[in-house]
């Protein structure tokens, strides 16, 4: 039961993380409009993909779990 116990702490501090950086999100102007995002807009579409971005906030993620797990 005791490993239930730290999974439910492990997912909450991801959840207050998550908020936080929804939160911090909009203060990072470069954040989401990297070169190499694919941005396509035509008359009635928009299609957005932060490719560039998704690679770093894994790259981040990563290097993170990686640092704790130790």
């Amino acid at each position: 039961m005791s490993d239930f116990g730290k999974l439910l702490i492990l997912f909450g501090i991801i959840i207050v993380i998550v908020g936080i950086v929804l939160l911090i999100s909009p203060k990072i102007p470069w954040l989401g409009r990297l070169p190499g995002d694919i941005l396509i807009r035509r008359k009635n579409f928009t299609f957005y993909f932060p490719l560039v971005t998704s690679i770093i906030i894994s790259i981040i993620l990563t290097l993170l779990i990686n640092l704790f797990r130790k």
